[in-house]
């Protein structure tokens, strides 16, 4: 008889054994290595509508074109390209760039949320803490920037959360604190859900739960 045959015959297998799956690995948390974003190569060529206004006491921008004549569609996802930057002055410029466009956007914000959902989660999927606080803060002024804003997310939400679920399992052993301005993350997120609840209308709350079961 065959030693392969003799294997057979007393029931084994020449297939190697299956490894039990272990824990999620660390390096699930780690940042990712930092990119060069599309916002950053045209901030460094000056083909962006801003410039710093060096005539203020403290770091302001000065727009080139008024907030009224500027083209939402191709400018507002741009800069939310930018949540990425972690180096002056380019974090600076998409920060705060986005805030005033939210703040002055009006309705011309609704139609182009499809178009912020890509940058929204590269800037989340860093996994850079400094960078997922800034995006965090953007998305906190986003849903409440102008009507149905809110609702208009809600489709959007199993692609946005799930880096929310992370971040709540790592601060679920200690707050994972960033920045200078002592953020927690893990109340940052807090605050944004809600929002996102609020803002969201009749089914925000069950698309939370199916991402977020502990969610309440």
């Amino acid at each position: 008889m065959s030693r392969k045959e003799d294997t057979k015959t007393q029931g084994f297998s020449l297939k190697p054994a299956m490894k039990e799956e272990g824990p999620p690995s660390t390096k699930a948390f780690e940042p990712l290595p930092p990119k060069v974003s599309a916002f950053h190569r045209m901030c460094g060529r000056g083909d962006l509508p801003v410039q710093m206004d060096y005539n203020s006491r403290s770091y302001r921008i000065h727009w080139k074109v008024a907030l009224d004549k500027l083209d939402y569609t191709y400018y507002l996802p741009l800069f939310f390209d930018g949540l990425t930057e972690t180096e002056h002055p380019f974090n600076f410029f998409a920060s705060q760039g986005i805030h005033e466009m939210l703040e002055k956007g009006g309705p011309r914000i609704l139609p182009v949320i499809p178009q912020l959902i890509i940058p929204i989660k590269k800037a989340l999927n860093t996994r850079n803490h400094v960078v997922t606080c800034s995006t965090l803060r953007v998305l906190k002024r986003l849903v409440v920037s102008g009507e149905k804003v809110g609702e208009a997310l809600v489709p959007y939400f199993r692609q946005i959360l799930p880096i929310f679920r992370m971040f709540q399992q790592k601060s679920s052993t200690g707050d994972v604190v960033s920045g200078q301005r002592g953020e927690v993350i893990r109340e940052l997120i807090r605050e944004t859900l809600e929002l996102f609840e609020h803002h969201g209308g009749i089914g925000a709350f069950l698309e939370i739960k199916y991402v977020l079961p502990t969610y309440e």
